[in-house]
């Protein structure tokens, strides 16, 4: 047990668990429990979905990625920030605009109906358990590191600590928790790189050039050595790019701010953050590579999800070893109160209260409900979590992309911005994307091995024009049915862009 490390964790624990309780006073309403009350500043929500994003699959991931796999461990972070710089230009505005609590109601302010909303919370359900688990598993392999403990018995302690802020909190504490946990984050992360380039002659590429003469050139130039790993890099990013689009988790911070120009300048500022971010991860890597060495990276954990604690060790000493456990595991719990925050909205907002009982129950009830279905979705991401120890936490979240990319992106953006798109389409698109990723990535190498059927590991490049394939063709098929239109596409089109309708110049007066 490295009891440094063990009191540093302590102390963050600590102070947001004090975070909960002042923001517990705050957590009163419905709106509170899931959107803050949408009381949250751009600046506030721009650290908040750092938090969210800057998480253990990112941090933790990306650096054992690059460490053992070197450049195609790069390709983990080029997407992010372009996805961002899409949600910039395509869908924070509107999604403010139209949502209340969950992204069901941004579809439903255009296509009412049970099974739609259905579809889409299930959707948000599987994007929210399979990213939930991947932070369990961040969380139990750094625990069992830093306390000697069992893998099952941290990520029990990490569920009970998660449900509790969001039990207690509601997504008011998730937004201080994650706005605090950003900030030391990001602080870490400068922290130690210039540690690392104090031993690199202060050179902020010097890991790389140091990788490339001790290991060879192999391990910082591209290696496609077919066309199918060319091939899954292109669908790798395609499914980043696009899939943050459709992560419940991540769009349901848009609900959170106070307006429209709230929600683009969070998503201006998060890109920033990002970019600088991502830049720094590849070098923690092949720092990792020279200090810590492949063997000792292996030994602590197959898939490298160690790599970037150990290197803060070697590097720093015990002391930055203690603070970047620490700050990794505030990081893991803020994701996952977000996580559990979005999951059980869909579950008690979306199929208990409108699917189920037709929007007649009581906003306390689904408060209650909503608290409840955050534990049962969390008992069943930490049962997931066991059975995925020795899978790379990053390949994992880029799964989850993929998936998010195919299904409800796609229905969000048509959602939006096509005047043909139509509730059968919607329908069609959210089933047709989850069966063909779900589908590819069950019979793909990283789940069937060396006999597979697909051969990408990331399947966004054939399931993303399918879920818009699905979309289109159903939108064709439901075209003259009654009432599969929706709202008018003009009047929804002003509730999500009222800018073009007040910018309009004003007609000219009859003489």
């Amino acid at each position: 047990m490295n009891v440094l490390a063990v009191v540093v964790v302590a102390v963050i624990v600590t102070v947001t668990l004090g975070l909960t309780s002042v923001a517990a006073r705050r957590n009163r309403s419905t709106a509170d429990h899931y959107v803050a009350g949408r009381r949250v500043s751009g600046w506030q929500n721009a650290l908040a979905l750092a938090g969210d994003q800057l998480s253990a699959a990112s941090f933790l991931g990306i650096t054992g990625a690059v460490a053992l796999g070197g450049f195609s461990g790069v390709y983990l972070t080029l997407g992010i920030p372009i996805a961002y710089l899409l949600i910039l230009l395509v869908i924070a505005e509107p999604l403010r605009n139209l949502g209340r609590f969950t992204l069901a109601d941004a579809v439903a302010a255009r296509f009412d109906g049970r099974l739609l909303r259905g579809v889409v919370a299930v959707a948000s359900l599987v994007l929210s358990v399979v990213y939930m688990m991947i932070q369990f598993v961040g969380a139990g392999v750094l625990a069992q590191l830093l306390l000697g403990v069992s893998f099952p018995v941290a990520v029990i302690v990490i569920g009970l600590l998660m449900t509790l802020y969001t039990f207690v909190g509601g997504m008011v504490g998730t937004t201080y928790i994650q706005v605090f946990k950003a900030i030391l984050l990001i602080v870490t992360v400068l922290v130690l790189f210039g540690v690392i380039m104090s031993r690199t002659g202060w050179n902020p590429v010097g890991a790389m050039i140091q990788a490339e003469r001790e290991h060879g050139a192999a391990v910082v130039t591209p290696q496609h050595t077919s066309v199918v790993t060319g091939l899954n890099n292109v669908s790798l990013n395609i499914g980043v790019a696009l899939g943050i689009m459709g992560l419940p988790h991540v769009m349901v911070r848009f609900l959170t701010v106070r307006d429209a120009r709230a929600a683009r300048k969070s998503a201006q500022l998060a890109m920033w953050i990002y970019a600088v971010f991502f830049i720094l991860l590849p070098i923690f890597g092949y720092a990792a590579l020279n200090e810590v060495g492949r063997d000792q990276i292996l030994k602590d954990n197959k898939a490298g999800n160690l790599a970037a604690a150990r290197l803060a060790e070697v590097v720093g000493g015990n002391l930055l070893f203690a603070i970047v456990v620490g700050v990794v595991m505030a990081t893991i719990l803020a994701v996952l109160a977000g996580l559990s925050i979005a999951s059980s909205g869909a579950v008690a907002h979306d199929l208990y209260n409108t699917v189920l009982h037709r929007g007649r129950i009581s906003q306390r009830r689904q408060l209650v409900v909503g608290r409840f279905a955050g534990l049962g979705i969390s008992a069943v991401a930490i049962v997931l979590a066991l059975f995925m120890k020795t899978w790379n936490i990053a390949f994992l979240a880029n799964v989850a992309f993929a998936i998010a990319a195919s299904t409800t992106m796609p229905v969000l953006v048509l959602t939006i911005y096509w005047r043909g798109f139509n509730r059968v389409g919607a329908t069609a698109g959210l089933i047709g994307g989850l069966v063909v990723s779900v589908g590819l990535v069950i019979v793909g190498p990283d789940v069937l091995g060396p006999h597979h059927l697909f051969p990408l590991s990331i399947p966004a490049l054939v399931s993303v024009p399918a879920g818009f394939l699905c979309a289109w063709l159903g939108s064709l098929a439901g075209g003259n049915r009654p009432g599969a239109q929706g709202v008018p596409y003009d009047e929804l089109a002003a509730r999500a862009f009222p800018r073009r309708r007040d910018s309009r110049p004003a007609a000219e007066p009859v003489p």
